[in-house]
């Protein structure tokens, strides 16, 4: 098999060449997982490090180089080849998502949800006529799908959420209002989580297929986000919207049990953009010591500075060994909330403590716009909220371990 830096010599070669590298790769296979890793490190830096501060000052949606990575099967990594998939394990969609977001952490963003929120979800939980108007037409176009969670009023109590699932003779009618829908300005279809029942709680909870041009949904604006500011998020309205039941996507009352497992994907899916990041914030801070010159010396010269480096590239490799871990885990047993919850707490608080000394070495040249690094700063500040907020993750790193305490001592 032809190697796939040998291939590249346009990009054009490059989506042929690299899609049939994706679908050999099978689990436990580093030469095909380092060879994605160089390709997404291309990737990101001749596609989108030259435009990343662009479609961050102005908002914009990364179109072009999204329907590139789809022609690549980057936007289902983890997709079966027989859902049109690239077959591939999480460690490869971490290795993805860490690379691209290193050169823009907005598309990492839009390329880590859009698989682990939509393609995985729906290669796991779809029926085969949901994957052949659902699923298939999703994986290679650029046109994408959304995961519709979070509300005003339910965050990290997914229990709590108000949008309604009212049953008629047609199927089901929603309303209600879902919050922080990224790519729900420009995405087609959404997976909508709403209850059938209040009183049931979580048990309530539903997941359908809503196509964003129906009848009686309405997109809000554009969130106006600190970071990831190319990666669009808004709010979606539900008045009266109606489902036909061949819709929905798994069992009814099932949602919240789908909603979390994908969430722990998620996670590590975070946790790399956050590695990314922080790999981006170390690279420029290195290379600005070499250049910046004070008190006649270079700043890689100061013990301070090579102290605050040393720090960060530890944080930095630690991290990324406990998303690693957690990437292995999840695809041998399914779950993996402990090691997901991990990895997830260490990368996105690393990235924001990476970041900060990345700024503190530049000093006021960190803080301006047109370097890098204020960049990655704003950008970071999201890994630690979206996906479970870091308070909420060591709760559950904290459940985990007493329950694992009690099963050892019975």
């Amino acid at each position: 098999m032809n190697t796939v830096p040998c291939a590249i010599r346009s990009w054009r070669t490059v989506c042929g060449r690299v899609h049939k590298v994706l679908q050999r790769c099978y689990h436990n296979a580093p030469p095909e997982i380092q060879q994605i890793q160089e390709v997404c490190r291309r990737f990101a830096q001749e596609k989108l490090q030259p435009i990343a501060g662009r479609l961050d000052a102005e908002g914009e949606f990364p179109t072009g180089p999204i329907e590139e990575l789809a022609k690549l099967g980057l936007l289902s990594i983890t997709v079966p080849k027989e859902d049109g998939g690239s077959g591939m394990n999480t460690l490869a969609l971490s290795v993805a998502v860490e690379e691209l977001s290193a050169g823009c952490a907005s598309t990492g963003a839009i390329v880590s949800i859009y698989n682990c929120l939509y393609t995985n979800l729906l290669a796991r939980y779809a029926t085969n006529t949901q994957k052949e108007k659902f699923l298939y037409p999703y994986t290679t176009s650029g046109v994408l799908g959304c995961f519709a969670l979070s509300e005003p009023e339910a965050g990290s109590d997914v229990a709590a959420l108000q949008t309604t699932a009212t049953e008629c003779q047609d199927g089901y009618v929603l309303n209600g209002t879902k919050s922080w829908v990224t790519s729900g300005t420009v995405g087609d279809i959404a997976v909508i989580f709403a209850t059938i029942d209040k009183s049931l709680h979580y048990k309530g909870i539903t997941a359908f297929l809503v196509p964003l041009t129906a009848e009686g949904v309405t997109r809000g604006k554009a969130d106006d986000k600190l970071g990831i500011r190319a990666a669009p998020s808004c709010n979606i309205t539900l008045d009266n919207v109606l489902v036909p039941k061949e819709n929905i996507l798994g069992e009814v009352g099932e949602g919240f049990k789908i909603a979390m497992i994908q969430l722990e994907l998620a996670r590590i899916g975070i946790a790399s953009q956050a590695l990314g990041i922080s790999q981006a914030a170390l690279n420029a801070a290195v290379e600005y010591s070499f250049q910046r010159v004070a008190f006649k010396q270079h700043l890689n010269e100061f013990q301070a500075v090579k102290l605050r480096i040393a720090d960060m590239a530890l944080q930095l490799e630690a991290a990324r060994l406990l998303v690693h871990r957690a990437a292995t885990r999840y695809d041998m047993v399914g779950r993996a909330s402990k090691e997901c919850s991990m990895a997830k707490t260490a990368a996105s608080t690393g990235a924001t403590a990476i970041t900060h000394s990345a700024l503190q070495i530049l000093g006021g040249m960190g803080y301006v716009k047109h370097m890098s690094v204020e960049r990655h700063f704003r950008d970071a500040r999201v890994t630690e909220i979206y996906g479970g907020v870091t308070d909420i993750q060591k709760l559950i790193i904290a459940e985990c371990i007493l329950q694992e305490h009690q099963r050892r001592s019975t």
